[in-house]
């Protein structure tokens, strides 16, 4: 049987409309999902991204702008939409945790939970920080007593009665599945839940009383309950893959997402899962965060650009280009309109640009008919993609312009301007359109409009030079 792929990002928080670190996320899984459509056909994939709706800081946010927590989360979803359709990323759904299937398969999970002894009511005093809506030890905050991820705002003192998650009786399940080192890549990240689990984990409240917070779903088991944010939006995840036949043993099941979610996919979500009694996660796949101009991007610091903002500026295809290529696969990025400029001049107007549009104008005055030489999806199997299997999109990337770069070698030594002799023309020129054409079946997870073009270009018998792919910019 042909294995089938269930890859997801983390869905987005609908304070504010996402900047150009959550679509990072986005565009690496998008990389992913496109490869893996092609290696093992469009039916064996499932590609999820969404919006996480409920929660105190979404309640709060629609009531300072006098509307419904409903109509904020409404708009404010479909503006992250359009800015991950900006980026031309092929999701198969954008879920919304206030879908009415997942409400359903939500309170349905819970009540798997309840029914396996793991949720039990008691009383919690504590800290919480509304930005992550994350509960907070002193720990955890910085030295003015905030949230590193939220420093503007205020840490909440919390004390009431909740329904909590026995989250210590899968201490040992944790560790042992952490031991798996494929679980959590990279490597990095993996070791540090490992030191997080064995400092001791306490259980977790997994609701909150109506009377403090009504936007959420509310608890099958007490009405006057909605069930916690985070609990609720992990589920997400099951809620899809249930829905088209992508969460059970034959499916290869993904997670990406940024280091500040790694504890509750890595920690919470195996157990969550392990209590209801359904299967875990392949791999969950951590990257670190994006810089602009050395500071982080932050909604709360209003250090923030959008996708199309960059897209406006560079093209789609660019800007997929730069963040694939230099995007915080494993630690911390630091960009600048600057790179993402010198970036696109170097590696694609001076680059794959100049080699298709070179090529393109030589087998034209050749006059020379080029046969359609046929690829097969073994293609994504050879040496180039192995970077793939750990999801070093950014590896394989480098790869691909290797081979872009024998093109230009074999076209630099051959020179086939300057040969006579038409059977000898025809032989280099073969080889290398043939190249050129395999390499644009090669970047499609990358830059899929740009892949198209070229193969539109050199995919026919008669070619014909056109316009520059990547007009160089000043």
């Amino acid at each position: 049987m042909t294995a089938k792929v269930l890859i997801t990002t983390a869905i987005d928080y609908v304070n504010d409309v996402i900047h150009i670190g959550h679509a990072y996320q986005k565009v690496l899984a998008d990389c992913v999902a496109r490869y893996e459509r092609l290696h093992l056909g469009n039916d064996n994939v499932y590609f999820l991204t969404g919006t996480d709706e409920y929660g105190t800081t979404n309640e709060k946010a629609a009531a300072k702008r006098n509307i419904t927590p409903k109509e904020h989360v409404d708009e404010i979803s479909g503006l992250d939409k359009k800015q991950i359709d900006s980026l031309n990323v092929s999701y198969n759904r954008f879920i919304r945790t206030t879908d009415e299937d997942h409400k359903k398969i939500a309170q349905e999970f819970f009540a798997k939970s309840l029914a396996a002894g793991d949720i039990y009511k008691s009383h919690y005093e504590g800290l919480y920080c509304e930005g992550c809506e994350s509960y907070k030890t002193i720990s955890e905050l910085n030295e003015s007593g905030q949230c590193n991820l939220h420093p503007t705002r205020q840490i909440q003192k919390i004390d009431e009665e909740d329904y909590f998650f026995r989250w210590t009786k899968y201490q040992s399940f944790l560790l042992e599945l952490l031991q798996n080192e494929r679980f959590v890549l990279p490597e990095g990240k993996r070791k540090e839940m490992v030191a997080f689990v064995e400092q001791g984990l306490k259980d977790i409240p997994v609701t909150r009383p109506k009377y403090k917070v009504t936007w959420g779903i509310e608890a099958p088991n007490d009405p006057e309950h909605v069930i916690y944010v985070w609990f609720d939006a992990l589920i997400n995840y099951y809620t899809a893959g249930l829905q088209n036949g992508f969460w059970n043993d034959e499916t290869n099941i993904v997670h990406f997402l940024g280091k500040d979610n790694a504890r509750w996919h890595v920690l919470l979500w195996p157990a969550m899962l392990k209590s209801a009694g359904l299967r875990i996660p392949d791999t969950i796949y951590v990257h670190g965060f994006v810089n602009l101009n050395g500071q982080k991007i932050s909604k709360s610091l209003g250090n923030i650009i959008r996708p199309d903002e960059l897209v406006a500026q560079f093209g789609v295809d660019p800007v997929r280009y730069y963040l694939l290529k230099h995007g915080p696969i494993i630690d911390d990025v630091n960009i600048s309109l600057d790179h993402i400029k010198e970036v696109y001049n170097s590696d694609l107007a001076n680059g794959l640009g100049n080699t298709v549009a070179r090529l393109a104008k030589m087998a034209e005055k050749s006059g020379l008919k080029f046969e359609l030489k046929s690829f097969g999806s073994e293609i994504f199997s050879e040496n180039w993609a192995e970077p793939f299997k750990d999801y070093r999109v950014d590896v394989a990337l480098q790869n691909i312009w290797k081979l872009l770069s024998e093109v230009d070698k074999h076209i630099n030594e051959n020179q086939p301007w300057a040969i006579t002799d038409q059977d000898k023309l025809k032989t280099v020129l073969t080889y290398e359109v043939d190249q050129v054409r395999k390499i644009a079946l090669l970047i499609e997870p990358y830059i899929p409009t740009t892949a198209k073009q070229i193969q539109e270009i050199l995919g026919k018998e008669i070619i014909k030079s056109s316009a520059p792919l990547f007009p160089r910019l000043q």
